[in-house]
């Protein structure tokens, strides 16, 4: 299952990624539809499985939260988040995403429309919405599998991509969300940057929250700082 919604961190390119001009799709070619399709053998993600799906990106963010729990104990954990526990997080969620219950956790919210399931394994999972995510009309197609995801190039919308995972820490496990956003064209990607100067700071700010109650929930006890980067 999936869990937890991210946001982009910045809006400026990373690694060396591009957002590249004119409607197009960026599926990663034959070499990338053979590594999505391969299930990943270990809870963490490889990075080379999130390039398949979406290797030329505009914006990123990651937060990531290390529990002395088991990491089956934490993904169950994060599993059972409902949107309003997260408080800050949940409303932003439900602000750009009309239509979300109080009551919804976040593994169900990226299971289903407007949401689709990608690939996901025993700890891990990734989802993909495409669309306008600036507007706040609910704006998204919705995708009938991981293929409409690779092959979107619809102009003026967005792809984005969010991987959550769990893998083995030491003594304890450690939890993971990345979020990518790529968008088709040149407009697209001044309405993501203008969507970025409203939301940024609280995303920066909130951005861990569902991680720590998380990590919290499946200790029972205290958890390590946020590892944002």
């Amino acid at each position: 299952m999936t869990w937890l919604l991210q946001v982009p961190e910045r809006h400026t390119p990373l690694l060396g990624a591009s957002t590249g001009g004119g409607s197009r799709t960026t599926g990663g070619g034959s070499l990338a539809r053979g590594i999505a399709h391969a299930r990943v053998p270990c809870a963490a993600v490889d990075p080379a499985t999130l390039d398949a799906w979406l290797p030329d990106f505009a914006v990123r963010t990651r937060h990531g939260r290390r529990s002395s729990a088991a990491p089956e104990r934490l993904w169950t954990a994060a599993n059972e988040v409902c949107m309003s526990e997260t408080h800050s997080l949940g409303r932003l969620v439900r602000w750009r995403i009309p239509g979300v219950r109080t009551d919804q956790t976040f593994g169900e919210l990226l299971a289903a429309y407007p949401f689709c399931v990608l690939d996901e394994g025993e700890h891990w999972s990734i989802s993909g919405l495409c669309g306008r995510i600036w507007t706040l009309q609910r704006d998204y197609p919705r995708l009938d599998g991981p293929e409409d995801f690779r092959t979107w190039s619809e102009p003026g919308t967005v792809r984005v991509l969010i991987a959550n995972w769990v893998q083995a820490d030491g003594d304890g496990s450690t939890i993971v969300s990345e979020a990518r956003v790529s968008p088709v064209d040149r407009r697209a990607a001044l309405r993501l940057r203008s969507l970025w100067v409203v939301i940024g700071v609280f995303e920066r700010l909130i951005g861990g929250e569902a991680l720590a109650l998380a990590a919290e929930r499946a200790s029972g006890a205290g958890v390590r700082g946020d590892t944002q980067r």
